[in-house]
């Protein structure tokens, strides 16, 4: 055994070349191993050997060590898109095989989106790295031990500033959303850090951020569970509803589309104050000086919603 991961280490555990200070990863065309033929078989062996009933996880565990965890994470940086792919199934048997090493890979995975995050902001493998940390929070029992909220507020919520947030957004959306549906409460530090970290100059970010906050919205039962951040949520609600850009003032509109949070949620029309007099004043000039006809309408349609469901307090708005 120590002869077989000594093989492994010699071949795929290297430095990866250093990327060019103008690579844009939404556009370049990744760089591919020129090595890869022989990188594969060693790949597909290391695959195979951790799968293995054969392999016990006890004898191993020497072997399959801390070390060789932490560099499987940084090669997670590799431009090619084929070696990704074999790290994530890796990575993912790894944690699940030895759990001895999981508090370490938990750590040795924060670590890489902390220097991320705030050191270098380029990193090929966020949304491998964070595909796997989504079966992980899926896993967590109930309730959430702290060590695993304090993972989600500094290591996983900063993850929304980086310029790059869109190539991985789909993956950390995922993990966000896992942790509320674990626990509820966590939706606040959650709610706290998308408004902090609104990308208010990127249309398509806000647009992308919507659909974040509407996941995690749609798990809440109601806006007590909101009061906490009430006042920030219905002011950023407001803002992008008046919206310059269509797009991003129709995705935000189309939120009192969702049956749940209009008859239930948050937004339910059962609790008309304290949003509606927040959003009127963005509601009532869109309906009625638009240029984008789906916008004016939308508008049009919660207005008449609230007004149906609550006149008195729709009137207030109006004479005030």
């Amino acid at each position: 055994m120590p002869d077989v991961i000594a093989m492994v280490k010699a071949n795929i555990c290297r430095a990866l070349p250093p990327q060019p200070d103008d690579c844009d990863p939404d556009k370049d065309e990744p760089l591919l191993e020129e090595a890869w033929p022989h990188l594969q078989v060693v790949y597909e062996f290391l695959v195979r050997f951790v799968v293995s009933s054969e392999v016990d996880a006890k004898q191993a565990k020497q072997y399959v060590d801390q070390a060789m965890c932490l560099q499987l994470v940084d090669l997670f940086d590799s431009e090619d898109p084929r070696e990704r792919d074999y790290l994530k199934t890796i990575l993912h048997r790894v944690y699940g095989k030895f759990m001895m090493h999981r508090a370490f890979i938990r750590r040795a995975v924060g670590n890489a989106f902390l220097r991320f995050v705030y050191e270098c902001p380029r990193h090929n493998g966020i949304g491998e790295l964070l595909e796997i940390l989504g079966s992980i929070v899926n896993g967590f029992a109930t309730p959430l031990k702290k060590e695993h909220v304090d993972f989600l507020q500094v290591c996983l919520l900063p993850l929304h500033t980086p310029t790059m947030v869109n190539i991985y957004h789909q993956q950390l959306s995922y993990c966000v959303v896992q942790y509320v549906e674990k626990e509820a409460d966590t939706a606040t530090h959650i709610l706290k850090s998308l408004i902090r970290f609104w990308p208010w100059r990127s249309s398509s970010k806000q647009v992308i951020f919507i659909n974040e906050l509407e996941e995690v919205l749609e798990l809440l039962a109601g806006p007590d569970q909101i009061a906490e951040v009430e006042d920030q949520l219905f002011n950023l609600l407001a803002r992008c509803i008046s919206s310059e850009h269509f797009q991003v003032a129709e995705r935000a509109l189309f939120l009192w589309n969702n049956e749940h949070l209009v008859t239930a949620g948050v937004l339910s029309m059962q609790y008309p104050s304290p949003l509606l007099p927040v959003i009127y004043g963005p509601l009532r000039e869109r309906s009625t000086r638009h240029w984008n006809t789906t916008v004016e309408g939308l508008a049009h349609n919660v207005l008449r919603m609230y007004n149906d469901q609550d006149a008195a307090a729709f009137e207030r708005c109006e004479v005030e």
